[in-house]
């Protein structure tokens, strides 16, 4: 081994139950919006992961019964699409770990009014009944021109009417007849404006992007340049993407056991899913890369899609049960909101880790910056890299007890906006180091790593990820595979710039 990882060993060990690092971010075109009017101070000290799910239908994502005379709309039938009570899903995320989630139902004609007179109560009788759950008031928005992704309002007086004006106005079902009007890109971006524009902005993630493509790298629904004109039109509104969908348990599910067709983890029956993940952030060097490539701020985050479970006859788990999306907040509404904004997020399936930590810092150890976070640096720098996870010792909920075996610290230079929009990769992006059982240190559930970037000359950007598997690259699931074998994390990235 060589002296240098030997170092970063012993260094790494000395950090094994230490305290996390407070980002220090520089101004750059993507930078977070200031705190909402309001809000309370934060002290990041007293952030922690908190694990959550952006992504959760109820009985209100309704089913449909066309009109006799086809004239009229299809009238809405109740548990028709999705099968349970907003109380239960919060219970059931409760149950599974979970400390925020976001009520997620979609549309059809006029659902706009369901959401608002009776999803919204329902909401406000189970943040009464759930007093343990940070649970957000949102939709999955029947994206114009593209498919669908999460909008996650502020809990403020106003969430209800907000949520309402953004259905009502631009989620391309709405309309009766459909209108083919609303049904463009150039829509969404006028969406988009308006969302940024309201006192209270939501976030906004799309949703399982590439369930309609064919290939790998050939997009259906949602393309690479589409989601750049997202990110351009809102940067602080569309930030990002699930990284793994939900709808992962259809295997488990003894009836559809016998139709492999349509055991395809993620329902991407086309263009597979990659450990779990979507092609746009398990391909290394792929879409997402090239985003950070572009210094963006676009993160990947992991939901379950919950409409019916797998043991109800459906292709889910529960909120939280399979597939977690953790974000270092404080346990308030605003505070797990910014960190979704700001990129303090990783995400795991099937509980491989807990906790991870991810801090970059200069040589002295004087300036530094954590997940989704910036570190200004002199060129020609020395830069360290930190990890801490904890791998659980306990089972999963699916009754496993898996160990991490694997940790890749992947890099990629920032080289500024793309002159292809349509760019769904980014050549610089490696992995720049793979770390197994002899080359981290560990103290019970937790594992500490340590790494230095020599001699620094160009703006780059290192992210994380890791897996209980031995693929050296996530490779194509394959219909019926058990999804609790194959599990993988992701970190978002930390950023680089350096100065002269």
């Amino acid at each position: 081994m060589a002296p240098s990882r030997i170092a970063c060993l012993v260094f790494a060990a000395g950090l094994l139950g230490a305290g996390g690092a407070v980002a220090h971010e520089g101004p750059h075109r993507f930078d977070p919006p200031a705190p909402r009017a309001g809000a309370p101070k934060v002290d990041p000290a007293k952030r922690r992961w908190l694990a959550g799910d952006h992504h959760v239908h109820s009985w209100f994502s309704v089913g449909w019964t066309p009109a006799a005379d086809g004239k009229l709309p299809p009238a809405p039938v109740k548990a028709g699409d999705a099968s349970n009570p907003i109380p239960t899903n919060a219970a059931m995320g409760l149950k599974h770990g979970l400390s925020w989630m976001v009520s997620t139902d979609h549309g059809g004609p006029n659902h706009s009014k369901i959401n608002r007179d009776q999803a919204y109560p329902e909401l406000l009788r189970s943040r009464r009944e759930h007093p343990g759950l940070i649970h957000f008031f949102g939709m999955e928005l029947d994206v114009p021109g593209a498919e669908h992704a999460s909008v996650i309002l502020p809990r403020t007086s106003a969430e209800r009417d907000d949520l309402f004006g953004i259905e009502s106005r631009y989620s391309r079902r709405e309309p009766w007849p459909a209108d083919p009007a609303w049904n463009t890109e150039a829509r969404m971006t006028e969406a988009l404006t308006h969302m940024g524009s309201i006192a209270a902005p939501p976030v906004v993630i799309a949703n399982h992007p590439s369930r309609t493509a064919t290939a790998v790298g050939a997009y259906g629904l949602v393309s690479p340049s589409e989601l750049r004109n997202w990110n351009d039109a809102a940067p602080h509104v569309a930030v990002g993407m699930e990284g793994a969908p939900g709808h992962q348990a259809a295997s488990l599910n003894t009836n559809k056991a016998a139709d492999p067709d349509d055991t395809f983890r993620g329902s991407y029956r086309r263009a597979p899913t990659m450990g779990g993940f979507d092609q746009m952030t398990a391909r290394l060097g792929g879409f997402w890369d090239s985003m950070l490539g572009e210094g963006r701020n676009w993160w990947v985050t992991s939901t379950s899609d919950s409409h019916r479970h797998y043991i109800e006859g459906g292709n889910d788990f529960w909120p939280g049960e399979y597939s977690k999306t953790y974000v270092k907040a404080t346990r308030t509404y605003d505070d797990v909101l910014d960190g979704l904004r700001s990129g303090r997020v990783f995400v795991t399936l099937g509980d491989l880790v807990s906790e991870l930590d991810v801090t970059v810092q200069t040589a002295s150890g004087g300036a530094r910056a954590e997940i989704g976070g910036r570190l200004k640096v002199p060129r020609g720098s020395d830069v360290t890299v930190i990890i801490r996870l904890r791998d659980p010792a306990g089972a999963n909920f699916g009754g496993r007890t898996p160990d991490v075996r694997r940790v890749d610290l992947i890099r990629g230079e920032i080289t500024g906006p793309a002159t292809d929009r349509t760019s769904d990769s980014n050549p610089s992006t490696r992995v720049e180091a793979r770390f197994g059982a002899g080359q981290w240190a560990r103290d019970g559930e937790r594992i500490a790593i340590a790494y230095t970037l020599r001699n620094v000359t160009r703006s780059t950007y290192v992210r994380v990820r890791g897996t209980n598997g031995a693929e050296l690259e996530p490779e194509p699931d394959v219909a019926g595979e058990d999804p609790w074998s194959d599990l993988w994390f992701y970190a978002n990235p930390v950023f680089i710039e350096v100065e002269g």
